[in-house]
């Protein structure tokens, strides 16, 4: 995947625009794959958008965003307060951030939710994701949840030990809100990736997956 977007070891900014309903399904998602970016890429940019990010939340997304990007290297950091699960009752009001998102970056790739997540504000910023960014690579990530909609991604990103080590340790350092539910656990996170892994034959065993509807290489 991350020889499609360059040539491995180039000086060229790669721009990558990280799309998020709340402040941790970016992290959740594609965390992993944003430190390989970084690591591999040191001239990457990272355009970081949380819809829903509410009190304690936003500076959670602020910590998280920090982390996982490196403080250097985030632009346009944008944390809006969408109510969190009534998104698709506001849809033209989201459908206006995108708007103007698409006049202020062109990224080389984009990370986004899921357009068959069972979440109903997961689902929305995956489809205006793709009604807004025609030209572009994008990369559709998973949220593990109650509902159980894991599917087959055809898109898979080896992580290194110390990447997904980070992953895991900073979504407990950055997101402490969360830490009273049951499913946010060091374990799930773990699991997950585990599989990937085993999926793609990761030599860490452990890797993060996506959805890619079009790429054109």
């Amino acid at each position: 995947m991350i020889r499609c977007i360059l040539n491995e070891g180039s000086t060229k900014s790669l721009q990558v625009l990280c799309l998020g309903a709340h402040s941790d399904d970016i992290e959740i998602g594609a965390g992993g794959t944003i430190l390989r970016l970084a690591e591999e890429y040191p001239c990457s940019v990272f355009h970081w958008v949380v819809f829903s990010a509410i009190a304690e939340r936003e500076a959670e997304a602020r910590q998280a965003a920090a982390l996982f990007a490196g403080a250097t290297r985030l632009r346009g950091l944008l944390l809006k307060s969408f109510p969190d699960g009534f998104m698709p009752f506001v849809g033209g009001e989201i459908k206006a951030v995108f708007e103007e998102l698409k006049r202020a970056v062109s990224p080389d790739l984009i990370l986004t939710p899921s357009r068959k997540d069972a979440h109903q504000d997961h689902r929305l910023i995956g489809e205006l994701t793709w009604n807004t960014f025609r030209d572009h690579l994008i990369l559709e990530y998973e949220i593990p949840k109650y509902d159980g909609d894991l599917g087959q991604p055809s898109v898979f990103v080896p992580l290194t030990p110390d990447q997904y080590g980070k992953k895991v340790d900073y979504l407990i350092e950055a997101f402490p809100s969360q830490h009273t539910k049951r499913w946010f656990q060091p374990e799930t996170f773990l699991a997950l990736m585990r599989l990937r892994g085993m999926e793609c034959n990761a030599p860490s065993g452990y890797a993060e997956a996506f959805y890619c509807r079009k790429m054109v290489l």
